[in-house]
């Protein structure tokens, strides 16, 4: 821990370490006490050129007594931010990640290439509205778009009910788990919390409740 020197109610001089004290009266104001010595630690802090530490003394009869503010002294020979130093990777491993990218990226082609996967202009025509209408849709996490980056957005169609109507679990899942692809593995992924169902198979059965606590729980990271 860095070492500190403090020196109650003095005025800050040109030697370092020092804490600039207020000790509050009974009846302070103190939240612009607080905001006063918090503008002095920025200062300070600014003129050293390095971390300061901001203390409250609260009583617990009379609430807070004084509010200080700590500069600290670095130890010798020890930065005061220090920078941990990340080995390069070697080259066996690089290869390694480049080709888990690309697996992932070949992946998702054929995902996406699909025939159950229809584009923006498709998937409009079949809820009956406008391109525009189905990107908002799938900005709100309402519908289910996922991006290829040569394909453009794809829809699956698997993710309309018998009714023709987008899942109304969807919203919910794009909340809870933060992404379109996030969504789609969960939703194409038998979960043993749904009994061994997809995501997909469990909301066809109505278990929206269901579907969303395992997607929570996921996202928690309580069972993968």
């Amino acid at each position: 821990m860095p070492a500190t020197k403090t020196l109650a109610n003095e005025p800050r001089n040109d030697s370092p370490n020092i804490a600039l004290s207020m000790k509050l009266p009974r009846k302070a104001d103190f939240e612009k006490a607080l905001i006063r010595q918090y503008a002095k630690a920025v200062k300070l802090s600014r003129e050293a050129g390095h971390q300061v530490s901001f203390r409250v003394v609260v009583d617990p009869l009379v609430g807070a007594q004084t509010i200080s503010v700590v500069e600290e002294e670095p130890l010798p020979h020890q930065d005061v931010f220090p920078v941990e130093e990340v080995p390069e990777l070697d080259d066996e491993l690089q290869a390694a990640l480049v080709a888990a990218r690309e697996r992932g990226r070949r992946r998702a082609a054929e995902i996406l290439a699909e025939d159950d996967m229809l584009s923006a202009e498709a998937f409009a025509d079949l809820l009956g509205v406008s391109r525009v209408t189905v990107n908002t849709k799938r900005q709100n996490g309402q519908v289910l778009g996922l991006d290829g980056a040569k394909r453009g957005f794809r829809f699956p169609l698997w993710q309309l009910d018998r009714d023709g109507r987008p899942y109304p679990a969807l919203p919910k899942l794009h909340e809870v788990l933060g992404g379109a692809w996030a969504v789609y593995r969960f939703l194409v992924t038998p979960h043993g919390a749904l009994d061994g169902r997809t995501g997909i198979d469990a909301m066809k059965r109505g278990q929206d409740d269901e579907v969303v606590a395992a997607a929570e729980s996921v996202a928690r990271g309580d069972f993968r």
